[in-house]
C-alpha cells in the first residue's frame, strides 16, 4: 500500500479533531510467522486465556469485531461489527513494550535492543555498584516475583539491590520500600540508565519496589520505567511540534522518555488508567490521547494468570462502555496492543504475536482492515486524520475508514 502525504483537506470533507489510542498491554491475537525464532511458536494470548477461562463475556469488544481476529471462546465474530477491525504485524525486531509503542508511532527498529540471558557483564555491573554504593544481588534472568521470593530476605538484611533481567531488553532493580526509600531506588535507576547506553543501551531500566515479609512479598504499584529516547521523530513529536495536545496516560511518559508528551496522567492500575482517560477526554477536546493499560501484562501475563487476565479484560470491557458514551462525533477511538504475553505458555516472557486493531467512531466505516504489515500504519493514520505531517513509516488507512 502506498503512503499518502497529508493535505489540508480530507477527500470526504470529514473532520477528526481527536484521536484516542488504548493499548491493551500484551493482548496478542496469534503468533507471527517468525514467532519460532523467539521461542513463541503456537502463542495466542487472547485465544488461550479465553479457553482457559472457559469463555469470555466481552459485549462491547465483541460488537467491535474482536472475535473476528482469532477464535475467542465466548466471543464469536459479530455479524455486522460496529467498528473497523483487523490485526497488525510487528515489523521491528523484538517483542518488548518500547519497541511496540515506538513502532505504532512511526519508528521501526532494524536492530533489536540488547538482551542479557546470562546476566549483565562486569562493565555494566561494576559502575552500577559504584553508583549505588553497594554490591548487587542476583544479576540473572528471572521472573520478578520469583527472584524477590528467593533474594528478598537477603536484600532486607543487607540493603543490596536485586538486579535481574528477562527475555526482554530490561535492567530491573528490585528493592523493599521499607529498606530502600523509593527516591533512592529511583536514583539507582537513573544511574543505571546513564550507564546503559550505546552497546549496552537496553530498552528500559525498571524500578521494581516491593513490600511484605519473607514468604509473602508483593510488588507495589510504584514501578517506574526509564526508557531510551526514541531515535527519531515519533507521531507524538510531530503532533506536539504542531502545537497539538498529546496526553499520555499510564506509563506512556516513561516509554517515550517524556518526548512529545504535553500532559501526563500517571496511573497505578487499569481502572485508574480508565479514570484518567475519562478525565483527559473531559479536559482535552483536540489532539491525541494515548493510554497504556499495563495490568494485563505486568499483573497477569507475566505471572501466567490466565483467569486473572480474563477477569481484567472483562472489567475493561465494562469500563469501555463509559468511554464510548463520552466520545464526540469528531473522535476516533483505536484499540490495540504492543505485543503478546500468553499466560498459558511455559515461560513468563512476552510472546511475538499479531496485535488487534479496532477502530470506532460515529464517522468510521466498519470494514475489515485485514492484516497490516506494520504497527506504524496506526500512527500514519492518526497523522492523516489530524492533518499533520506524515510519520516516517507506515501506510495510512484513513480512506478505508471512510475518513
Amino acid at each position: 500500500m502506498k503512503r499518502r502525504t497529508p493535505g489540508p483537506e480530507k477527500e470526504t470533507g470529514i473532520t477528526v479533531r481527536r484521536a484516542i489510542i488504548i493499548v491493551l498491554d500484551s493482548l496478542g491475537v496469534g503468533e507471527l510467522p517468525d514467532a519460532h525464532l523467539y521461542g513463541d511458536a503456537g502463542s495466542n494470548t487472547l485465544a488461550h486465556l479465553a479457553a482457559a477461562a472457559d469463555g469470555l463475556d466481552l459485549p462491547v469488544l465483541q460488537s467491535f469485531g474482536l472475535g473476528c481476529l482469532t477464535a475467542v471462546a465466548g466471543v464469536p465474530c459479530a455479524g455486522r461489527p460496529l467498528a473497523a477491525y483487523g490485526r497488525m504485524a510487528e515489523k521491528s525486531r523484538g517483542k518488548d513494550t518500547t519497541t511496540g509503542h515506538w513502532e505504532m508511532t512511526g519508528i521501526i527498529l532494524t536492530q533489536p535492543f540488547p538482551v542479557y540471558p546470562d546476566g549483565f557483564p562486569d562493565e555494566v555491573i561494576r559502575p552500577f555498584e559504584a553508583a549505588a554504593g553497594r554490591k548487587v544481588l542476583g544479576n540473572v534472568k528471572a521472573s520478578g516475583t520469583e527472584i524477590i521470593g528467593l533474594l528478598g530476605e537477603e536484600h532486607m538484611a543487607t540493603g543490596r539491590p536485586i538486579v535481574y533481567t528477562s527475555a526482554d531488553s530490561v535492567f530491573q532493580i528490585a528493592a523493599h520500600e521499607e529498606v530502600v526509600p523509593l527516591e533512592e531506588l529511583y536514583r539507582w535507576c537513573r544511574a543505571a540508565r546513564e550507564i546503559l547506553q550505546g552497546e549496552h543501551g537496553v530498552g528500559r531500566v525498571i524500578a521494581r519496589p516491593f513490600t511484605g515479609s519473607p514468604g509473602a512479598f508483593r510488588r507495589t504499584a510504584n514501578r517506574h520505567d526509564y526508557s531510551l529516547p526514541p531515535p527519531g521523530p515519533t507521531l507524538l513529536d510531530i503532533l506536539s511540534g504542531q502545537g497539538r495536545t498529546v496526553a499520555g496516560i499510564g506509563k506512556i511518559y516513561d516509554i517515550f522518555a517524556g518526548r512529545g508528551i504535553t500532559v501526563s496522567y500517571p496511573s497505578k492500575s487499569n481502572d485508574e488508567g480508565m479514570d484518567r482517560l475519562l478525565q483527559a477526554m473531559a479536559e482535552h477536546r483536540t489532539g491525541l490521547i494515548l493510554v497504556n493499560l499495563v495490568d494485563f501484562d505486568m499483573v497477569f501475563g507475566h505471572r501466567n494468570d490466565a483467569a486473572g487476565y480474563a477477569r481484567a479484560l472483562e472489567q475493561f470491557d465494562r469500563r469501555l462502555r463509559g468511554v464510548v458514551s463520552a466520545l464526540e462525533a469528531d473522535d476516533v477511538l483505536f484499540i490495540t496492543a504492543d505485543h503478546g504475553c500468553d499466560p498459558t505458555f511455559p515461560h513468563t516472557d512476552h510472546t511475538r504475536e499479531y496485535v488487534p486493531l479496532l477502530v470506532y467512531g460515529r464517522q468510521v466505516k466498519p470494514v475489515n482492515l485485514g492484516t497490516r504489515s506494520t504497527f506504524a500504519d496506526l500512527g500514519a493514520t492518526v497523522a492523516r486524520l489530524l492533518g499533520v505531517p506524515a510519520t516516517a513509516a507506515g501506510a495510512d488507512f484513513a480512506l478505508e475508514l471512510g475518513l
